[in-house]
Order: C-alpha cells, then sequence, then structure tokens
C-alpha cells in the first residue's frame, strides 16, 4: 500500500508540473505554480518592472489545484486560501477565474485584495475588472492606508472614477482593539448609499446618520467628506465654536479651497451675536524654492469693551464706543532658497487697531517668522537676505515694529488702556552682520573675524533705558525728536584649546573690537553735540576646566566640572551718549556668564581685569536619569555705573537691571533633573549678593499612564527696587494638565496666576474625549488679562478635532 501511494503522489505531481509547463510555455511572462506546497518552475528570465520581481504582464498563481481553458486559467483551494500576486497586486481566496486574454475576473470565498498602495480590499466575492480593481463586490470592506475603513453590503464600480456601496459604513476609527478583537468603532458614518467620485476627490453620502460609539447622534439627506487617501481637498473644516462676553456667542466656519497642491485658500468668517461679523483670510503658496503665507482680516464696526460711560468710576460691559470704521490685520510672510549660498526672505505684520487681536481672539499673531523676531505684543515687518558657506556667514536687513504693548493700565476702564507709541520704536535700515573663519589653524588656534553695522531712527523722543541718565532732560521732553544713530563694529577672536597629561583643558583667547557711532538729534543738554565717537577694546584672557567623574555603584557616575576664567581688558570706554538699543536684556545664565561679551548687542561692552569661576555638578544613573546643578559667578577690578539705569518711577534714583555693575556680579544658579523617562525639570535663578532672588524661572512636566500629563512652571523678575505704576517686576504661576478617568473620558485644566497682583489672570477647566479617532474639549475659561479691552471675560469653549475630516485647526502640512 505505502509503495502504491507513494507512486500515486508521483503522477499526480508530475501531472501538475506538466500543467504549469504548458501554462507557462503558451504565456510568455506568466508564472504559475499549483500544489499544496509551493513548486518553483524556472523558466527564460522575463524584464522585471514590479518590487516583488514580476513583470507587468506576469502572473503568479499559488493554489492546491490550477487548470486552464483557452485564456481563462482556474485556480481553487479548499483548506489554505489560494495565493495570486500581479502588477503589484496581491489576492487571497477560495476561487480564483481570470481571463488572460481581457485581464477580469473572479474571486470567491473569504476574498482579500492589496493594492500597491497597501490599501486592502475585502468580500465574500468580487469581481476583478481590467484594471484589477473592484468591479462588484458582495459584502464589501476596505482598509485603507491611513487606517480608515469602509464597508457595505455590495459595492459596483460604476465607471473609470466611480465606486457606488450600498448600506455602507465609514469609519476613521479602529474597529479592532489592541488584541485583534472586534470592537465599536468611537465615529462612523451609516448612509444608505455611499459614491466615492475619484475625479472629485470626494466621498459623497445619501441619509447619512453620524455615530458616536454606535449611538446615533445626527442625521443628514446628503453629506460629503474629502477622499481619505487625499491629503487636502477642498470643502469645510471642523467649525470653532467660542463664547465671549464682548462678542458673545462666535461661530468660525473655516472653508478650505485647493488650488492645486502647492496653492491654497482659507476662507474663516465668524459670526458674532453681539458684534458684526469679522472675516479672515489665509492664502499660502508653496514656489519650487520658497513658501509665502498670507493672512488677514476685515470687518466694519465699532469698537466694543467695558466702557465707563457716565464717568462714575463703574464700566458698563459690553459697550459698543466710538465711529463705524474699516478694521483689519495682515500678517504674512515668506522664505526662499534658492540653490547656492543666498537666501531671502520677509514678514509684513501690522493691525489697525492695538486690541484687535484680543477683540476677536484672532489666532496665533505673535509668530516667529523671518531672520528677525518680534516678541510678544509686537509685530515686525522685515525684508532680509543671507549668505551663508562653509567658513562664512553675511545678512542684510531692515525693519520697522508696530507695538501693542500697553504702557499705562486702566483698571476701571480697560478700552482706555494707553499703548506704546510706534514712533518710540526704531526704523532699523540697514542691519549688516558677517563672519568669516579662515580654514587654516593661525598659531594653532581657531581665528573668526566678525563685522557689523546698522542706522536706526526714530520719530518720537524716548528716554531710558535707550538713553543713559546724563544725556536725559530733567524737564519736559514734549516736542524733542527722536535720536537716531549708525554704528559700525569691527572684531577680530582668536582662541587655541590644549589639554594637559592631566586631563584640565586650557582655553587661550585674545580679543580684539573697534565702534564707531554717528548720533543726532540728541536732547538739547550743555556739552552734547552731534557728533562720532569711537572706542576700541583689547582683551586677553584664559578658560581652565578641569572634568572629575568617579563610578559610584549601580552603574552610577558623579561628574564634577569645576571651571574658571581669567581676562584682562582695556577700558570700555562707555560714553554716555551712545544710546543703547541692542543690550537692554540681558540672560545672565551659564552659557553667557563666560562670556567674553556678556551683552547680546554691541552698545554695552564689558572691560578691566574680571574673574569667573562656577562648579557644574552632575549626576547620572542611567541612560534617561540624571541630574545637575551649575553655580557661578564673576568678580572684576572695579564697578561699571555704565550699565545703571533709571528706577522707572523714580528717576532721580538709579538701579541695575543687569546683575554686573558691581564688583560682584549676581550668583548664577542653574539645574536640571529627570528622574525617569516620565518627569523632568529645570530650573535657572540669578541672586544678588544680599542673597535675595532677583529673576528665577523653573518648569516641572510629567507624564503618566498612556496619556496624562501635567506641566506646571514659575517665573518671577524682581529686579526693580521701586514699586509704582512703572514698575515692570512680575511673578507668574503656569499649569496645564489632562487626567483621563475612565477609558478615553478626562479633564483638562489650565490656568495662569499673577502672584504679583494675587490674581488668576487665565484659567481654563474642560471635559475632553481622546481616543485614536477624534479629540472633543468641552469647557469653561475665564481671561483677567489686563491688555484685554473688554475687561474679564467669561466664556465657553469647544475645540474638535477629527481623524481624516480635519480639525479646528489648519497647519502647514500638505503643501508640496
Amino acid at each position: 500500500m505505502g509503495a502504491e501511494a507513494a507512486v500515486s503522489r508521483i503522477r499526480a505531481l508530475r501531472r501538475r508540473l506538466l500543467a504549469g509547463a504548458a501554462l507557462l510555455a503558451v504565456l510568455p511572462g506568466a508564472a504559475l505554480a499549483q500544489t499544496t506546497v509551493p513548486v518553483e518552475v524556472r523558466v527564460p528570465p522575463t524584464p522585471v518592472t514590479g518590487d516583488d520581481g514580476l513583470s507587468s504582464d506576469a502572473l503568479y498563481i499559488d493554489a492546491e489545484t490550477v487548470s486552464r481553458e483557452g485564456d481563462v486559467i482556474t485556480a481553487y483551494s479548499a483548506e489554505d486560501r489560494l495565493y495570486a500576486r500581479f502588477q503589484g497586486h496581491t489576492l487571497r481566496g477560495r476561487s480564483l477565474t481570470y481571463d488572460l486574454a481581457r485581464g477580469d475576473g473572479t474571486a470567491s470565498g473569504d476574498v482579500e485584495l492589496t493594492d500597491p498602495a497597501r490599501n486592502t480590499v475585502f468580500a465574500s466575492q468580487l469581481e476583478l475588472g481590467s484594471d484589477l480593481r473592484a468591479g462588484v463586490a458582495v459584502d464589501f470592506a476596505t482598509r485603507l492606508a491611513n487606517g480608515a475603513s469602509l464597508m457595505a453590503a455590495t459595492a459596483v464600480r460604476r465607471s473609470e472614477n466611480v465606486n457606488e456601496l450600498n448600506y455602507a459604513l465609514f469609519t476613521p476609527c479602529p474597529i479592532c482593539d489592541a488584541d485583534g478583537n472586534p470592537k465599536q468603532p468611537s465615529l462612523s458614518i451609516q448612509a444608505e448609499k455611499v459614491v466615492q467620485d475619484e475625479e472629485l476627490r470626494a466621498v459623497l453620502y445619501r441619509n447619512a446618520v453620524f455615530k458616536l460609539g454606535g449611538v446615533p447622534v445626527f442625521y443628514t439627506p446628503f453629506f460629503a467628506h474629502p477622499d481619505p487617501t487625499v491629503d487636502r481637498a477642498s470643502g469645510f473644516l471642523v467649525p470653532i465654536f467660542n463664547y465671549d462676553d464682548g462678542r458673545g456667542l462666535s461661530v468660525e466656519t473655516p472653508y478650505l479651497r485647493v488650488v492645486s497642491p502647492s496653492e491654497d485658500w482659507l476662507i474663516s468668517p465668524q459670526f458674532n451675536t453681539r458684534v458684526v461679523p469679522f472675516v479672515n483670510l489665509q492664502w499660502r503658496r508653496r514656489f519650487a524654492d520658497g513658501t509665502v503665507v498670507a493672512r488677514g482680516g476685515y470687518t466694519w464696526a465699532r469698537n466694543f469693551g467695558n466702557f465707563d460711560l457716565d464717568g462714575d468710576g463703574n464700566a458698563e460691559s459690553n459697550v459698543d464706543f466710538g465711529d463705524r470704521t474699516s478694521r483689519s490685520y495682515f500678517l504674512a510672510h515668506g522664505r526662499f532658497d534658492p540653490s547656492g549660498p543666498w537666501r531671502w526672505g520677509f514678514t509684513a505684520e501690522r493691525t489697525s487697531d492695538k486690541t484687535l487681536f484680543d477683540r476677536y481672539d484672532v489666532q496665533d499673531p505673535y509668530q516667529d517668522n523671518g531672520l528677525y523676531y518680534g516678541d510678544q505684543r509686537r509685530l515686525i515687518s522685515q525684508l532680509y537676505a543671507e549668505r551663508q558657506t562653509e567658513r562664512s556667514y553675511l545678512s542684510i536687513a531692515a525693519f520697522s515694529i508696530q507695538s501693542l504693548r500697553v504702557t499705562e493700565f486702566n483698571d476701571i476702564t480697560p478700552a482706555l488702556n494707553v499703548f506704546e507709541p510706534d514712533g518710540a520704536l526704531p526704523l532699523v535700515a540697514p542691519l549688516i552682520d558677517a563672519r568669516w573663519e579662515p580654514a587654516q589653524a593661525i598659531l594653532g588656534g581657531r581665528l573668526r573675524l566678525k563685522g557689523s553695522a546698522v542706522s536706526l531712527y526714530r520719530d518720537d523722543y524716548f528716554g531710558s533705558p535707550v538713553l543713559r541718565p546724563g544725556v536725559i532732560p530733567t524737564g519736559s521732553t514734549a516736542g524733542l525728536p527722536g535720536v537716531d544713530s549708525r554704528r559700525v563694529t569691527g572684531q577680530f577672536d582668536w582662541r587655541r584649546s590644549l589639554t594637559s597629561p592631566a586631563g584640565i583643558r586650557y582655553d587661550v583667547f585674545i580679543d580684539g573690537r573697534l565702534d564707531a557711532y554717528s548720533v543726532a538729534d540728541l536732547p538739547p543738554l550743555p556739552g552734547l553735540t552731534d557728533e562720532t565717537i569711537t572706542r576700541q577694546r583689547a582683551t586677553l584672557g584664559l578658560d581652565v576646566s578641569y572634568p572629575l567623574i568617579r563610578h559610584l555603584g549601580g552603574g552610577a557616575d558623579l561628574i564634577l566640572e569645576p571651571m574658571g576664567q581669567i581676562s584682562l581688558s582695556t577700558d570700555p570706554d562707555l560714553d554716555a551718549r551712545i544710546p543703547i538699543e541692542d543690550a537692554q536684556t540681558l540672560e545672565l545664565d551659564e552659557s553667557s556668564l563666560f562670556r567674553v561679551d556678556r551683552f547680546p548687542g554691541y552698545d554695552l561692552l564689558e572691560g578691566g581685569g574680571r574673574m569667573t569661576a562656577g562648579l557644574r555638578t552632575t549626576l547620572r544613573w542611567s541612560e534617561t536619569r540624571s541630574a545637575s546643578l551649575f553655580v557661578g559667578r564673576s568678580m572684576r577690578d572695579s564697578k561699571q555705573s555704565g550699565f545703571l539705569v533709571q528706577v522707572p518711577d523714580d528717576p532721580a534714583r538709579l538701579y541695575d537691571p543687569t546683575g554686573l555693575a558691581r564688583q560682584t556680579s549676581d550668583w548664577v544658579v542653574q539645574g536640571d533633573f529627570r528622574p525617569s523617562d516620565r518627569v523632568r525639570g529645570w530650573g535657572h535663578a540669578t541672586v544678588d549678593a544680599s542673597g535675595d532672588v532677583r529673576r528665577a524661572e523653573a518648569a516641572v512636566d510629567s507624564r503618566w499612564g498612556r496619556r496624562n500629563l501635567a506641566t506646571v512652571s514659575y517665573i518671577i523678575d524682581r529686579s526693580n527696587p521701586l514699586n509704582g505704576p512703572l514698575n515692570r517686576n512680575y511673578e507668574f504661576v503656569q499649569l496645564a494638565g489632562q487626567q483621563f478617568v475612565h477609558g478615553n473620558w478626562g479633564v483638562t485644566v489650565a490656568g495662569i496666576a499673577d502672584l504679583e497682583r494675587d490674581l488668576i489672570t487665565r484659567s481654563e477647566v474642560g471635559l475632553l474625549f481622546d481616543d485614536d479617532c477624534f479629540r472633543i474639549e468641552v469647557g469653561y475659561r475665564r481671561d483677567n488679562t489686563r491688555v484685554r479691552p473688554t475687561g474679564p471675560s467669561d466664556g465657553v469653549f469647544f475645540r474638535l478635532n477629527l481623524a481624516t475630516f480635519g480639525g479646528s485647526g489648519y497647519g502647514s502640512n500638505g503643501l508640496r
């Protein structure tokens, strides 16, 4: 019996091989294997065009039985599903009939068809057209490459571009849990009929029912959204709902118009119940070597806000005042980077009203675009060009600034806040910065040459801290012109590093600098004349550092790195006639403490003898767990009274906002810690000689569970020694976090507390639902910021982001 069975198996295998050989002989380029265990049949090589090794006209079938009558191939597998591969497609099923001449076929029995884009179609029965796409499908289901699923009782391909599905269900959400078991999708659309129009690049629904977690929540006789395979398509985005005391109920309905793969428009009108509508418009265009983004808004309306109409000291809420007029904003930026070392760009930022962004809640008006940035509540318009090579850098720019900052707050009537005048801010044209380093070492060290030039023009007079105490008039400054200045600077910096056998690192450096200033329109004080002012400084110094490491138990390391610097410089010659335009703000920290020029700009510089010391300690007990602390301080041979400025509320008194005017600088304390991969924090502080904290900033953020997170930050500034209406000291705590309490349901909180005024300036609390498909936030917020013309504002917010359909925001992705 065993011999007879063996002979039978050999004869069956011989018949299968002969059948396959006959098919190969009559079908050039087609390969078929038909055994329970695949058998490789070698044929003469054919041109390979696909990643799977098959040519465009090749067909591979792995099945239990395969037969052919004329041009029709029939395959069948009873136990394991057959496998077919052709033109980048793969197909599995129980049976397959394929017409070689017409290029179409029929498959049945747990059919699974995957195209080259990894989109997969499932069906109990499937008819394939000549383009190898489903013509008719029963019990149809498809899983797209982006994770969305589409199911229907039947599916019919009506034409080249139109697919029709009957009794269909669409969901962008997962339909299986992490273990592969079926689950109810979080969001789905069920419809009587769904038409996928590939020419329109849209999916159209008839009698559609929206379901959340399987519960019907909304019905519409007609609905449409972009085809999930489309990166971007024209249509309405998710609306933005809001409530504000000044505007009332607000609904923003963004509509995206896609002109081409490299250009689109976003029209986003805002409809309000208490004030007239406000229209936002954005245009984006990508060119071959750059991008331009322009956005703006417009309305024809009166001002509104909290206003004391009766003069009784009590502001009435939501009062319309002033003339009805055009109110608008314009924000644009562009950057072009053609081949070669040059690139250029621009920003154009202006608004008609100082409080327009606050009144209408314009999204993200203060962005960092371009070569130079306008800080919070300042807009910058600039034109710039850069040239960069491996050894050199050159930038040329010109810009002007519009300020939206409040200089005097009116706590009773916020609509009467006094803003910083634009004429007090300079027009900068041009600003030039250049650097060059030779490729070869100079005297064994690195040489760097720098150059800088700038011209600044002011319309209005502006005193401290731009003008030094010696040139500020004591009487009225009304009618005085703004001071204009021009500067040219040349500088060289040479540095050489040496390391001793003991591991001590020495850095010898030499620095030389020459400045030339031309100052005009100085205040009319005795001895002040417009003339050219020159100054120079030469510095010789040495940096020393000696890192020490000790290996502790358990794989931990302790690293101690003492560091010091000693430098000798000529007298800096701080002429009081030179305005301080670019060095008003100094961030004294670990990185700046050891610099030759610790001020960020050129107008202030240090000189004389100076010694700086610091110690950095780092404890590292794993790849992701560490803590470090730095403490340092600088000493000099004499005081620098030229760093002192007037106290804003008492001009007769001077104070040091930099921490560098005394012979000993402020202490710099800086650290960070990461006890786990889910918790991290950092802090920085400057402490004066008496132990008082002048400035400090700290932050901690943590994550727990899968999506729970929280961030807490603290910042304080106590550099101004006198309280008063012009005092700019501040102290804030900011908190943000989210906690899931049951499944995908959670709460979110955010807030900013002004500890200086004992007031919560902004706060939000909301309920959220978040899964892999969409995120919804609904909550309450209050805004107590003093800059708002409407005063304290309460409102309800609604934020929605949906997979596939788009979100309530509009990002920059998608342009090609």
